[in-house]
């Protein structure tokens, strides 16, 4: 009976750790599957905040091959609107949610200063925002009431629902100050300073992220547009760049945020020249 009742513990132990062991195994099965389970991610929104995202799917389809991530422009509000009805897995936005814009779970990928550009031949060097403000409102109209040539100035803004457009109404304009109807409209940002490239007496509003050789950014207040003076503050013209999602993010999504978020994710955004938030 003594050896009988051995014989038939054993069985119980070697019972009770091959479950334990198959419970094991498809755990980490599972796993395995989830990581290499075919995904396919739409991001639509902002376009300033488009070429960062461009490089950032870069990096990550490196890492990830078997998810697949489009990035798509079309302005800072329809992004918002993808994101809140469902056409987009992220939408993306380069200004603060309204108290309306409801729904939504919200991340701060970076932050980004608008930049105020003019043609590169243009001799003014640095803009008050008061000027700026008179600029946009059709108050000044000539580049001599700011120290420039005797030439009218044809001012560039951006369509309605840009975020760009949103950040520089908030932080310029104010509520009382409305953006001439005489100023040219351009509906990227792209668009924008390639008018100001080609035109001596332009003025526009861009992406900090998105100057280049064929435009120059002035100084405002005496403040460059750059990643440090955006970090101290000392730059007043910024804004956030947001990733939002209709819920909590989970799996691909999730796994693409992270990794947004992540050491490596934040590197690529340094190397774009916008400002870390972590």
């Amino acid at each position: 009976m003594k050896k009988l009742f051995t014989l038939i513990l054993v069985g119980i132990l070697a019972l009770a750790f091959t479950g334990c062991g198959s419970k094991d195994s498809t755990s980490q099965s599972d796993q395995q599957q989830a990581q290499t389970e075919s995904a396919e991610i739409t991001i639509a929104g902002s376009t300033s905040v488009q070429p960062i995202s461009e490089a950032l799917t870069e990096a990550f389809m490196a890492k990830n091959p078997n998810i697949k991530v489009n990035v798509q422009g079309g302005g800072s509000g329809a992004g918002i609107k993808a994101a809140q009805e469902g056409t987009a897995d992220i939408g993306s936005s380069s200004r603060e949610l309204k108290p309306e814009e409801t729904g939504l779970t919200e991340t701060v990928i970076c932050k980004d200063g608008v930049a105020i550009v003019v043609n590169s031949k243009n001799v003014v060097k640095d803009l008050s925002i008061e000027q700026i403000k008179k600029i946009y409102s059709g108050k000044i109209t000539n580049w001599k009431e700011v120290g420039g040539a005797n030439q009218t100035i044809n001012v560039i803004t951006r369509e309605a629902g840009s975020g760009t457009r949103g950040a520089f109404e908030e932080l310029v304009m104010g509520k009382d100050n409305p953006i001439s109807d005489k100023a040219i409209v351009q509906n990227s940002t792209g668009a924008a300073r390639t008018s100001v490239a080609g035109d001596v007496n332009a003025i526009a509003y861009i992406s900090m992220a998105n100057i280049d050789d064929t435009v120059k950014a002035v100084t405002v207040e005496g403040i460059e547009a750059n990643a440090e003076n955006v970090l101290n503050g000392s730059y007043k013209i910024q804004r956030p760049f947001l990733y939002l999602t209709k819920a909590a993010p989970a799996g691909a999504v999730k796994t693409y945020i992270d990794f947004v978020m992540s050491d490596e994710g934040q590197s690529v955004i340094q190397k774009e020249g916008l400002v870390l938030v972590k």
